[in-house]
C-alpha cells in the first residue's frame, strides 16, 4: 500500500473516531461544568462519583477492546458473517455484565463513596450522584462493545453520529433537568443515563440492519460470549492496574483537600478529553493492524505502526499547545471561581508538556490490542505501578498543599506514570513476538 493510500486509510478512520471518543468525555465535561456552578461541594461529589464509575466502566473497556480486533482479524480473512456474529456475542456480554454491576453497584453506592474518605456534605453529592447513575451503567457497556463491533468492519463514522447525537440530547436534558426543574446533581446523573440509553437505542437499529445483511444471526451464541469473555481476561487485569493507578491518585487528591480535589477533577477531565482525541490514532491502528493481521500482511502491519505513531506524537504537541494555551480559563469555565482556577492552572500546564508522550503511549496501547497482545498488556500494567505508587507515597508524606501540592500531583501521573507506560509498550513494539499472538 503506498503512502499516501496507507494516509487516507488512518485518516478514514481515525477522523471519525475522534469526534465519538472526544463526545464521549464531553459527557463528564457537561457534568462537571453544569454541576461546577452549582459550588465547590458538589462538584468535589461529582470527582469521587466519577471516579467510582470510570472506574467500574474502565475495568470493562475490554468490551470494546477484545470485540475489535477479533472482529477485524475475520474481517480481513474475508469472513464478514463470523465478524458481525462474534460482535453480537459480545453485545450480549456486555448486557449481562452489566445488569449485574448496575445492581451491585447501587446496593454498594454509600460503601463506595466513604472509601474515599469525604466530609459529609461530599459524601451526600457523590451517593445522590452515583446512585443514579449505576442504571445507566448496562447502557454504556452496551455501547462500547457496539463501538467496538463497528470498528472491526472499519466504520467510525456511525458511533461518531451516535455519539454526537448522545452528547446533545446529554446537555439538553441536564440543563433541563439541573436548572429548569431544580434537581441540582440528581438532575445531571438522570439526563446522562437517559442519553445513554438512547444510544443504546440506536446502536440496536443499525447492528441489526448490519446482521441481516451479513446473514448473522442476532441471538446469543454460548460459545461465542464464551470467547468473548475469555479474550478480554487479560485486558480486565490490564484495565484493573490503570484503575488501581487513578484511583490511587484520586485518593491522594482527597487527602490534600476539598479545593485540591476539585481542582484535580477539572484537571482529570481535561485529561480525560485530551486522551479519547489523541486515542482516535488508536483506534485506527487497532482496526487496520487486526485486519493486516487477518489477512496475513505483515508489511503492513508495520507500515501502520510506525506511521500513527509518529503521527501520535505530533498530535500530542499540538494538544499539548491548546491545553497550555487555554490553561488561564479552564478553570475559571468550570468553576466561575478565580482562585479555584488559579490552583488549577500549574496542573494544567504540566499535562500539557506530557502530551507528547500521552500520544505515543495511548497509539502503542491500540497497536498492541489490534494484535491481540492482551497478555503482555496485562503484565506491563502492573510493573508500571512499581515506580508510580512509591512516589505517592512520598507525595502523601510531604503533603504539599495549594497549587504546587496539585501540580506536584499531577507530575506523579502525567510524568512517573504514563512515562513507565511509554517504556513498557515502547520495548514491546521493538521486538516481533507481537506480530504472532493469536487473537
Amino acid at each position: 500500500m503506498a503512502a499516501q493510500t496507507l494516509n487516507r486509510e488512518i485518516l478514514r478512520l481515525a477522523v471519525p473516531a475522534l469526534g465519538a471518543l472526544v463526545a464521549e468525555p464531553m459527557f463528564l465535561i457537561v457534568d462537571a461544568a453544569l454541576i461546577g456552578h452549582l459550588g465547590v461541594v458538589p462538584l468535589a461529589g461529582l470527582g469521587i462519583a466519577s471516579a467510582v464509575l470510570q472506574t467500574i466502566v474502565g475495568l470493562m473497556i475490554f468490551l470494546a477492546y477484545s470485540t475489535t480486533p477479533a472482529v477485524a482479524r475475520r474481517f480481513g480473512a474475508g469472513d464478514s458473517r463470523s465478524a458481525v456474529s462474534v460482535g453480537i456475542d459480545g453485545l450480549w456480554l456486555a448486557l449481562g455484565l452489566g445488569a449485574l454491576l448496575a445492581l451491585a453497584g447501587s446496593l454498594a453506592t454509600p460503601w463506595l463513596v466513604d472509601l474515599f474518605g469525604p466530609t459529609r456534605d461530599v459524601a451526600e453529592q457523590a451517593v445522590t450522584y452515583l446512585a443514579l447513575s449505576m442504571w445507566g451503567l448496562p447502557a454504556m457497556l452496551i455501547v462500547f462493545a457496539a463501538t467496538g463491533l463497528l470498528r472491526g468492519m472499519q466504520d467510525t463514522v456511525t458511533p461518531l453520529w451516535i455519539a454526537g447525537l448522545g452528547f446533545g440530547a446529554n446537555a439538553l436534558l441536564n440543563w433541563l433537568f439541573i436548572y429548569g426543574f431544580g434537581w441540582g446533581i440528581a438532575g445531571s446523573a438522570a439526563g446522562t443515563v437517559a442519553a445513554q440509553w438512547g444510544m443504546v437505542a440506536a446502536y440496536a437499529v443499525v447492528i441489526g440492519r448490519l446482521a441481516r445483511r451479513h446473514s448473522a444471526s442476532v441471538l446469543p451464541q454460548r460459545e461465542g460470549v464464551r470467547g468473548s469473555a475469555r479474550s478480554g481476561g487479560w485486558l480486565f487485569l490490564r484495565t484493573v492496574s490503570l484503575r488501581a493507578a487513578l484511583l490511587a491518585t484520586v485518593g491522594v487528591a482527597t487527602g490534600l483537600g476539598t479545593d485540591e480535589l476539585a481542582g484535580w477533577q477539572v484537571a482529570f477531565t481535561i485529561f480525560s478529553t485530551a486522551a479519547f482525541a489523541l486515542d482516535a490514532l488508536a483506534i485506527a491502528a487497532q482496526a487496520l493492524i487486526g485486519r493486516g493481521l487477518g489477512a496475513k500482511d505483515e508489511p503492513f502491519v508495520r507500515r501502520v505502526l510506525g506511521r500513527t505513531v509518529a503521527w501520535g506524537a505530533w498530535f500530542g504537541v499540538i494538544v499539548g499547545a491548546l491545553i497550555a494555551g487555554l490553561s488561564g480559563v479552564i478553570g475559571l469555565a468550570f468553576t466561575g471561581d478565580p482562585e479555584l482556577a488559579a490552583l488549577i492552572q500549574p496542573a494544567l500546564l504540566v499535562l500539557a508538556l506530557a502530551q507528547p508522550i500521552c500520544g505515543v503511549v495511548f497509539v502503542l496501547d491500540g497497536v498492541l490490542m489490534g494484535a491481540g497482545d492482551a497478555k503482555y498488556l496485562a503484565i506491563a500494567g502492573g510493573l508500571n505501578l512499581v515506580p508510580y505508587l512509591p512516589v505517592l507515597v512520598i507525595l502523601i508524606a510531604v503533603h504539599p498543599a495549594g497549587s504546587g501540592g496539585l501540580a506536584w500531583l499531577a507530575v506523579c501521573f502525567f510524568g512517573v506514570y504514563m512515562l513507565a507506560r511509554l517504556v513498557t509498550l515502547g520495548w514491546r513494539v521493538r521486538r516481533a513476538e507481537w506480530l504472532t499472538v493469536a487473537v
